[in-house]
């Protein structure tokens, strides 16, 4: 699948904003490690059409399995199974390089996971860190709601109209598009026609970030090389 990225030809970012989980970093086997180990331990029936989610805050999720009561000690237990099972996380192709190019001052992280979870997940991958990161212990509202990418813009002084944000998943697309950014979308998680975005790649690797006096641009890796 080769990156096609006119639909934002031409066009400069203040901001980049990342999702982590499925965008920089490969969990999706511990993801749904965890939360298969926790659907059995809450006797989550089949019927209920259960998948397992991406980039949704947990706490979201659970709030609409369980009972009320029970939503604070469920979340605290998956939160806990999660944090044991580090297996098999690595940086996706080219997030390494992307995060590189760009700095502290263009990049932010903005996830559905904890800022617990999110560490850990840094530190397994092998991923250097940015130094602006919001997670869901920051907002009150997870994605799709647009919150939380607006204090992803607010956090590197940037307008959300002159973000660009890389996602994986329908719900962060969803909410980078209700905050006013531009989206780019990697696979991973999900198919491309799941994927409503400005632009689709495969991965990082597909792209490359250049900055520069008016800002950072895109052009596809095949172009820059």
């Amino acid at each position: 699948m080769p990156a096609d990225l006119s639909a934002l030809a031409g066009r400069t970012f203040d901001a980049i904003l990342f999702d982590l989980d499925g965008t920089l970093v490969d969990s999706v086997p511990a993801v749904e490690r965890s939360w298969r180990q926790w659907v059995l331990e809450h006797d989550v029936p089949d019927e209920a059409g259960f998948r397992v989610p991406h980039g949704i805050p947990a706490r979201q999720v659970v709030a609409q399995l369980l009972p009320a009561e029970q939503v604070e000690p469920a979340v605290a237990r998956l939160v806990r199974i999660e944090l044991e099972d580090d297996g098999g996380i690595a940086g996706r192709p080219g997030a390494a390089a992307a995060l590189a190019a760009l700095g502290d001052a263009r990049a932010a992280i903005v996830t559905s996971a904890t800022g617990e979870l999110a560490a850990l997940r840094f530190r397994a991958s092998g991923l250097a860190r940015p130094a602006r990161v919001v997670t869901a212990d920051d907002v009150v509202h997870g994605k799709p709601d647009p919150e939380p990418f607006r204090r992803g813009a607010e956090a590197l002084g940037a307008d959300p109209g002159r973000c660009l944000v890389v996602e994986d998943a329908p719900a962060g697309l969803a909410a980078a598009r209700a905050a006013g950014c531009a989206t780019l979308a990697v696979l991973g998680t999900h198919a491309a026609d799941e994927l409503d975005a400005d632009a689709v790649v495969p991965d990082l690797s597909h792209v490359r970030f250049a900055v520069g006096p008016d800002g950072v641009r895109l052009t596809a890796a095949s172009a820059a090389s």
